[in-house]
């Protein structure tokens, strides 16, 4: 790799790659392999659709960017700070019109509670639901300059626990936005899944008291630790499998036999990283593999899309595929912002 970081712009990439896998994976979902190819063709040779719209995947993703650049405007990055523009940015998703987009009840359900003036986050958080929702909007979080370690996983866990409370989903979204920031620096994929791994075990036991506050009562655990390993050990249990994965799966075979099909988040985390880490330096047929898949296929596509885009940079995207993705003004904003 030999593009500098000021000049791949990771962020554009990034945020770019997020939406493109989306939009890719956007007509796959709910479909088996087998039917993915009856329509499409041969996955590799997999076309962006003509319109290419993406789902709430993206639509989320935009607003936790806009609720990160103005948290950020206003200051350090504190929990109060983010956590108004960011229930702010959700109630105005849900209420919007363009929210059509077969949306996750989850999400629904916790930001219908969220509008309600007075009720304090932590009401409105689904403490059960580990679906994919928190982590495949994350991805701003790798991207955004200057934070520190803690800022960035407090501030990952917090986007999660708004919608989604459970520990698993809390931990999936912390691992998916420093996959993002370590490939964005330049880690080398090769190297990657130890390195989180090892993130995995250093955070195990470590509950974000200040960017939490008492989620963790509403659970039935006997403490705050207790609570958040339950999360990091189903992330550690992926992360083993996905290092076997990586070593032994044919990229022709369908990867969520490997790591699961991404309707939860500790799936959708490893599958979407699989397809990135199967062809690290071929970012348009790691979108493919991942959009022609039997799981969560346009989640698992735009967290791949996430990855490819922060180690590649803006131009491991083809023009005509990036020229006519929606929300295109809006991606190259916040990616023009955090890049510069």
């Amino acid at each position: 790799m030999t593009t500098t970081l000021t000049s791949k712009r990771a962020a554009t990439g990034s945020l770019l790659g997020l939406a493109l896998g989306d939009a890719l994976g956007f007509p796959t979902e709910f479909n088996d392999v087998p039917a993915i190819l009856a329509k499409c063709g041969p996955w590799r040779e997999m076309e962006l659709p003509q319109r290419a719209f993406v789902s709430d995947d993206t639509q989320m993703t935009l607003a936790l960017g806009r609720a990160l650049r103005t948290a950020m405007d206003r200051g350090v990055l504190a929990p109060k700070r983010l956590a108004r523009p960011l229930r702010e940015e959700f109630v105005d998703w849900y209420r919007s019109p363009e929210n059509n987009r077969a949306p996750g009840r989850t999400c629904l359900t916790a930001c219908s509670l969220l509008k309600e003036e007075g009720r304090a986050w932590q009401e409105a958080s689904q403490i059960g639901s580990k679906g994919c929702g928190a982590n495949m909007r994350v991805a701003p979080l790798g991207l955004a300059p200057g934070l520190s370690d803690e800022q960035r996983a407090g501030a990952a866990q917090l986007q999660s626990a708004l919608t989604h409370g459970h520990p698993t989903a809390l931990a999936a979204s912390d691992l998916t936005a420093r996959a993002v920031h370590l490939l964005a620096q330049g880690t080398d994929p090769a190297g990657l899944v130890g390195q989180l791994r090892s993130y995995a075990y250093d955070n195990r036991t470590r509950y974000h008291h200040t960017w939490l506050g008492d989620l963790w009562t509403r659970s039935q655990d006997p403490s705050a630790e207790h609570f958040i390993a339950r999360g990091w050990d189903e992330c550690l249990d992926i992360l083993g499998r996905l290092q076997e994965a990586v070593r032994t799966v044919s990229p022709e075979t369908d990867p969520c036999l490997a790591t699961g099909e991404g309707w939860i988040a500790e799936e959708a985390f490893a599958t979407g990283l699989l397809c990135f880490l199967l062809f690290p330096d071929e970012p348009v047929t790691a979108l493919r593999r991942a959009a022609c898949s039997s799981g969560d296929s346009d989640s698992i596509a735009c967290l791949t899309g996430a990855f490819a885009g922060a180690w590649r940079g803006a131009d491991a995207w083809p023009a005509a595929w990036a020229d006519r993705i929606e929300y295109r003004g809006d991606l190259l904003t916040l990616g023009a912002l955090w890049d510069a």
